[in-house]
């Protein structure tokens, strides 16, 4: 499995996205997130494709 680079709130905020903007992102339904124990984790390349298709394809 790759390794992502992002591995904290303050490598993730590099994405421009806040802790507390990611926290209500993670939890919205459609959200690529994955449950690793009690940890949540967003691969970034499902990020950007999420991000991708809700903002038209302006990132």
């Amino acid at each position: 499995m790759k390794e992502s680079v992002y591995k904290n709130y303050d490598e993730a905020r590099g994405l421009g996205v806040s802790p507390s903007s990611g926290y209500e992102l993670m939890h919205q339904p459609d959200f690529p997130v994955l449950r690793v124990g009690s940890s949540m984790v967003v691969p970034k390349e499902k990020y950007i494709q999420w991000m991708e298709e809700h903002t038209g394809g302006v990132i």
